[in-house]
């Protein structure tokens, strides 16, 4: 495969995935800093802090403001990582492989971004704000399903696989960090509840933290379903498992390195013990595993991709 087409077809997935995740980060933020007693400032800087964009947000608009926050993920055009930018990204590099994916794809991705062409800044205030990360979600599962049910399993497939769960790694390891330590020490008497329960709603795992543990939500288990449990779908270690997979499918002469620590991360987390990294802290561990996984989209660009 072309090194241009395999490079669009990675990043189609992994800015409708981003998409999804900003929209995932920022109905948890919107739920948590609706809770009595919150500094709900301090939530909506933090969601800017999850992604990097605090410096570019605060050269924009200065004081961290609800409304400017949502505007600033949602349509921010200078925004690289908003939601309107996403999108539209990911349908021009579907232009640009239109004969590679199949219609199907192309029509789902076209259809996505058209409709958000036309969201206007006055829907991004209370419930409509929810509707709207919802419906962000729906199209990205619709993508995913577009994917699986029509594609080949060929190159072009895995490129995008590696692209969906290197882009889900990373927001699953930030969103951790961004909220896992300000709740684990000091829960709000009558909030924590809730809070551990949009956390976990954020990634799709509140029905699955009750199926798996039956019992009330507890920081380390938290951790511990949304690092090392193979069988959650949005787990750092699930999505490892992809990842370094996907990696030995398409490997090529110059990606042994990129394969080596892919499979080097993805043991760590296969073998690793919750409590142990608890106790070192997760912080450094989720810090750690960030680095870890942007080197290996800078290897994955090199080796397969344009540079």
């Amino acid at each position: 495969m072309l090194s241009r087409t395999a490079d669009s077809i990675y990043w189609i997935a992994r800015y409708t995935e981003r998409a999804e995740n900003v929209a995932r980060l920022l109905d948890v933020t919107h739920r948590m800093s609706l809770l009595p007693g919150n500094d709900a400032r301090g939530y909506w800087g933090a969601a800017l802090s999850a992604n990097g964009l605090d410096e570019a947000y605060q050269e924009k608009f200065g004081e961290f403001t609800a409304a400017h926050v949502v505007r600033f993920m949602v349509l921010d055009d200078d925004n690289p990582s908003s939601i309107r930018t996403c999108l539209r990204s990911a349908r021009e590099n579907a232009h640009a492989v239109r004969g590679v994916i199949t219609t199907e794809f192309w029509e789902t991705l076209n259809a996505t971004w058209i409709e958000m062409r036309d969201v206007k800044l006055a829907r991004l205030h209370g419930a409509a704000l929810a509707e709207l990360c919802e419906w962000v979600k729906f199209r990205s599962h619709q993508a995913r399903g577009v994917v699986a049910g029509t594609m080949l399993r060929d190159e072009a497939y895995q490129f995008n696989v590696l692209g969906a769960f290197l882009e889900r790694a990373d927001n699953t390891a930030r969103i951790l960090d961004v909220k896992y330590d300000p709740l684990a020490p000091e829960p709000r008497p009558g909030n924590e509840y809730y809070e551990w329960g949009a956390l976990l709603r954020s990634v799709s795992a509140f029905e699955i933290y009750r199926r798996v543990y039956r019992d009330i939500i507890t920081p380390v288990r938290v951790a511990e379903l949304l690092v090392m449990r193979a069988d959650m779908p949005r787990s750092l270690r699930a999505c490892m498992d992809q990842v370094h997979s996907t990696l030995r499918t398409i490997a090529n002469s110059q990606s042994t390195e990129t394969e080596r620590r892919a499979g080097k991360l993805h043991a760590e987390l296969h073998y690793g013990n919750m409590r142990q990294i608890l106790r070192g802290g997760l912080h450094a561990m989720l810090t750690d595993f960030l680095d870890r996984t942007a080197d290996l989209g800078n290897r994955i660009s090199a080796d397969f991709l344009i540079p």
